[in-house]
């Protein structure tokens, strides 16, 4: 693999993550992570809106002249959201109605506008398309993982509702490994979506200073070897 594509991926996954880095998107990642399902679909939504944006504004950037490029990106992105809005309301209408607001709203995520402007204007499409790719499933990764947390302390369970996403087959996903009435309210509360975020960041930069630690440490001298003749 090209090493700027892993670059973009490591970036993407890990060390610039949209949640855990950047702090972007905050609004829709704290409010409908109450279960995995949710989290799951709002992260599909946004990866998708990331990669057609990102592809869209790199092909036309030759085109787009410095005055008006922030009204085309805006406009770019609120087609593709528009289009994936449809979608959802016509294929999976219970995940629509669940996520409602927050998926119009991925139009004035910032994460979405700001990889438009920082990198897809300046880069061919590839690059773009790959670089939406991992800030979206980078994204999509945090909504998950915070979503199960909050569902299996507040609920109990994972994978709760998991036919909104994957069909009616799916309704016997559902794991439930306590009862519903042993799990902690504030996990699926407003707060509880602090909470668990910030969890998720502190552990996010345990794992960093471990690893730069890692790699601070001087290499072991080498024993000295005596010279042949």
């Amino acid at each position: 693999m090209n090493a700027e594509y892993r670059h973009l991926i490591s970036e993407g996954l890990w060390n610039n993550n949209v949640g855990l880095v950047q702090l972007l998107g905050l609004c829709p990642l704290l409010a409908v992570t109450n279960t995995a399902v949710n989290g799951l679909g709002l992260g599909l939504a946004t990866l998708f809106v990331l990669v057609a944006s990102n592809v869209t504004v790199s092909a036309v950037r030759r085109w787009v002249t410095p005055e008006i490029r922030i009204p085309v990106f805006v406009l770019v992105i609120a087609s593709a959201v528009t289009a994936i809005e449809l979608l959802m309301a016509a294929w999976l209408y219970d995940l629509y109605r669940v996520l409602g607001i927050f998926v119009p709203l991925i139009v004035t995520n910032c994460a979405i506008i700001g990889r438009a402007e920082s990198y897809a204007s300046r880069n061919p499409v590839p690059q773009a398309a790959v670089d939406g790719l991992a800030m979206g499933a980078g994204f999509t990764a945090l909504l998950v993982v915070l979503g199960a947390l909050r569902e299996l302390a507040g609920h109990g369970t994972l994978l709760r509702e998991a036919q909104f996403l994957f069909g009616t087959g799916a309704a016997h996903w559902k794991i439930t490994v306590w009862p519903g009435d042993h799990g902690l309210l504030l996990a699926i509360l407003p707060p509880g979506a602090f909470f668990g975020l910030g969890l998720l960041i502190a552990i996010k930069n345990v794992i960093d200073a471990r690893r730069a630690g890692r790699a601070a440490q001087p290499v072991a001298a080498q024993p000295a070897t005596a010279p042949t003749a």
